[in-house]
């Protein structure tokens, strides 16, 4: 019999940093498959800003909360070992939400077989939730025109850094917010944004009036925070604000407040918060969309790679310190 070693929320995240005191680590031998179902040895599983949510009790969310005592969510590639499914045969490589767990044994519904000649690492980082939550956000939603000013904040993180590739590409001037020296340096010499702002220890107003003198028409949101007010002041008239994350927010009992509404009125901003459950039945397309900026080289990616599946708890963390450098993944 094969054995899973998975991990479970036991506990609902309070405030602060994640901890080992929220989840139960567990050791069981595999059921064996029924009709219709796969046995899939993941390799990689993907660590991302939305398992905060996940993790909470609101029940009125895009997507139901993990219950108590079940595997934690995730999505993740790996390889099929046993199937009683027409969809796939052994040895096919699939991805798809499997959880915190070396193996998943279930329903073939909602995995899907990847055939790209493409790393496991790309794959997570490009062409799965980042890749397309930053092609739904920006194309679909945000509606860029050429010409226009684009700001993003989290830069430099999975969705930010591919949201500014497609904006560049669509001939947009692109300014990110990031929290490190290293990281502005790496979106303007390696991604080819025009600007760069460090939220941590730039003059934010003198930052943004030096990047952008003629106002925002693009703001993708991904990590809230006081530079937020800053960019919401400059919006020009009928700009649009896409809100994908607010990870700043996320650890707090109470979220910060926003800026005022008066600011949509006069200048007929459109706000829209969007997130890919509701979008899942357009991945096809969305994938005709990015693909060829991926294959034609228009956009690049990082990984933050942690090792074993037990990193995932305490790795969370790094999405509230800034410190992951690209697509935060574990390898089993």
């Amino acid at each position: 019999m094969t054995t899973n070693k998975s991990i479970h929320l036991m506990k609902r995240p309070t405030g602060g940093p994640i901890d080992d005191s929220l989840f139960e680590i567990r050791e069981n031998e595999v059921r064996d498959i029924n009709d219709g179902e796969v046995l899939v040895k993941q390799n990689m599983m993907s660590l991302d800003p939305a398992m905060f949510g996940w993790m909470s009790p609101d029940t009125e969310s895009y997507i139901p909360p993990v219950e108590l005592g079940d595997v934690m969510r995730s999505s993740g590639i790996g390889e099929v070992v046993a199937s009683k499914s027409d969809k796939f045969q052994v040895g096919d490589r699939v991805m798809g939400m499997m959880g915190w767990q070396h193996y998943y044994v279930g329903s073939a519904e909602g995995l899907n077989k990847i055939e790209a000649p493409v790393s496991d690492e790309a794959v997570l980082s490009v062409f799965a939730l980042p890749g397309l939550t930053a092609t739904q956000g920006l194309i679909k939603v945000g509606q860029p025109k050429s010409g226009e000013t684009l700001i993003v904040t989290g830069a430099a993180g999975s969705v930010g850094s591919i949201v500014g590739q497609l904006a560049k590409a669509e001939g947009l001037n692109v300014i990110g917010v990031v929290g490190s020296d290293e990281k502005a340096e790496w979106i303007t010499k390696e991604l080819g944004f025009d600007g760069a702002i460090n939220y941590k220890t730039d003059d934010l107003a003198a930052k943004l009036d030096e990047l952008a003198p003629k106002g925002i028409d693009l703001f993708f949101e991904n990590t809230g925070g006081p530079i937020q007010h800053h960019i919401f002041e400059r919006m020009n008239a009928h700009g649009r604000v896409v809100v994908c994350g607010l990870i700043a927010d996320y650890p707090k009992a109470e979220p910060a407040p926003g800026p005022s509404w008066l600011n949509v009125i006069k200048k007929r901003i459109r706000i829209e918060g969007f997130t890919m459950p509701d979008h899942f039945g357009e991945i096809p397309q969305l994938l005709q969309t990015l693909t060829p900026y991926v294959m034609g080289g228009k956009v690049k990616y990082r990984a933050h790679t942690l090792e074993g599946l037990e990193s995932a708890i305490t790795g969370l963390n790094l999405f509230f310190t800034g410190d992951n450098k690209g697509k935060l993944v574990v390898k089993f």
